[in-house]
């Protein structure tokens, strides 16, 4: 059985992690994705806390910032891996536009390999990628991202991934076209940075999803238009994996 005071500590997190997912600051947009990204339940599975030091990598727009920030604001520390782009602006601009909400936010830059310094080697409790391994696979630069992810985490240190799930039934396209990946691919590049799996959810699952298109034909993308929208409403956002990776505590001593 665990102490009371362990208990105390999660239920704590929870409402603090509940509190920043119904705040002010988060888009009525982005709030209306949340039956399909399960914030509450995926950072809890991830087992984040409000004293970590997390580092998001590849933000985008800053659907899961708005969520981050706020909860890590007062006691723990939040670094963006951001690469280049418009995007990136983008991202800064609306930093900028709300310091009281993004004020602490630490901005780092990965455009590997060359700029692969997400946050101090060794400092982060938490690295979190949501829905970007596939567009890295596509580049041919995700053992580079990954090794990144091993020298910024503490040992020990967790690794919280979702992504598209593809059919296992299929093999995996080097290239990952359709934006989908193979869930043991995954974790095998996981595994070969130097990380192991320690859970999977399904809370990201969906079996409307029959993976047999691109992922952008899909909600929030919708590339098709008008094309065959209400199909593709009516499947919802993508079946996706949720997958947890821990930094081992000790390194393995040679032989």
């Amino acid at each position: 059985m665990r102490p009371a005071t362990a208990s105390r500590d999660d239920t704590g997190a929870e409402d603090a992690l509940s509190a920043a997912i119904a705040g002010p600051q988060r888009s009525a947009a982005n709030k209306a994705r949340d039956k399909y990204r399960h914030p509450l339940e995926t950072l809890t599975f991830f087992g984040i806390k409000p004293a970590m030091t997390v580092v998001e990598i590849s933000p985008g727009a800053g659907w899961y910032t708005e969520i981050l920030a706020p909860l890590l604001k007062d006691h723990g520390k939040l670094y963006e891996a951001v690469g280049g782009g418009p995007g990136a602006k983008t991202f800064q601009d609306k930093l900028k536009a709300d310091p009281a909400v993004y004020g602490r936010v630490i901005v780092t830059t990965l455009k590997p390999p060359a700029e692969t310094e997400i946050a101090p080697a060794g400092s982060a409790d938490m690295v979190l990628t949501f829905r970007n391994v596939h567009d890295w696979i596509a580049h041919g630069t995700a053992q580079d991202y990954f090794k990144a992810f091993y020298r910024a985490l503490k040992p020990g240190g967790i690794l919280g991934i979702t992504d598209h799930r593809a059919d296992p039934s299929q093999p995996q396209d080097p290239n990952a076209k359709n934006g989908y990946v193979r869930q043991d691919y995954m974790i095998k590049l996981a595994e070969e940075a130097g990380f192991k799996l320690t859970g999977a959810s399904e809370i990201n699952a969906n079996p409307k999803d029959l993976r047999d298109h691109p992922v952008w034909y899909l909600p929030p993308t919708l590339r098709l238009g008008e094309k065959d929208r209400a199909k593709y409403l009516a499947i919802g956002e993508s079946d996706r994996m949720t997958l947890k990776f821990t930094k081992p505590a000790t390194e393995p001593q040679p032989h």
